[in-house]
């Protein structure tokens, strides 16, 4: 795709209170990182695959926006500051295809997606996103710009079904967690599990979980008998 691919402005994505650990990137495409900033406090953090992909050595002190500008190509860097100016101050989702320029020289092509944490006043309390390495997934040879934004549109499409899956399996982590005082990895473990026991997918038995939780409504009944026996005794059911 070119440089002068264009910011899309998406509906807003799916949330969560706690940032989704890295999605699987679209098909094609290379690596997948994650970012946050922290609109109180100013603080960036981002997640090792992000590093990666701008082509950054990772060092002690926190990310700036200043380091991910210096990665960002010179030509991009106004479009990538606009979508994440606007999202910051109006709390507009964005996708952005821009290009990074590796110290070694190699120039990659990325698409950033961005979407905001709310505060109760509705002002973004937090930004978070994706970053994706698409290089690979750009076709070989010049191509019209109705198919280059209708590839866009696909990749973007299946970021926002990865962060609202990621989003899911996380608020019902959580809830297992409360629930069995189990850590992280063995709440993702009893999801995966009764996955595998009830024959649906991950992200299904997490809405089931997070729904059942905050509505009150009954789990399925293969779901309920699995956590049944695996909760401690004495523990809240779902």
């Amino acid at each position: 795709m070119s440089s002068a691919a264009t910011v899309h402005r998406t509906a807003p994505l799916a949330t969560s209170r706690r940032l989704p650990e890295a999605a699987a990137p679209p098909s094609g495409t290379g690596a997948a990182g994650r970012y946050r900033y922290d609109t109180t406090t100013g603080r960036w953090w981002w997640s090792p695959e992000t590093f990666a992909v701008l082509g950054v050595t990772p060092t002690s002190a926190p990310p700036t926006v200043d380091q991910l500008m210096r990665a960002v190509h010179r030509d991009d860097r106004p479009r990538v500051r606009r979508a994440l100016a606007d999202l910051c101050t109006s709390g507009t989702p964005f996708a952005v295809e821009h290009r990074v320029l590796h110290a070694d020289g190699r120039i990659r092509t990325v698409v950033l997606v961005g979407e905001v944490d709310p505060s109760p006043g509705g002002v973004p309390a937090a930004v978070r996103g994706l970053l994706v390495d698409v290089t690979e997934g750009r076709p070989a040879g010049p191509t019209a710009p109705d198919e280059q934004v209708q590839a866009l549109e696909t990749e973007v499409g299946q970021l926002r079904q990865a962060m609202a899956s990621r989003a899911a399996i996380e608020q019902a982590k959580g809830v297992l967690m409360l629930l069995m005082g189990c850590g992280d990895q063995v709440a993702f473990d009893l999801l995966a599990h009764i996955s595998s026991h009830t024959h649906r997918k991950v992200r299904d038995v997490a809405v089931a979980i997070t729904t059942s939780a905050s509505s009150g409504l009954p789990l399925p009944d293969d779901v309920r008998e699995i956590l049944r026996d695996a909760c401690p005794p004495g523990a809240a059911q779902v």
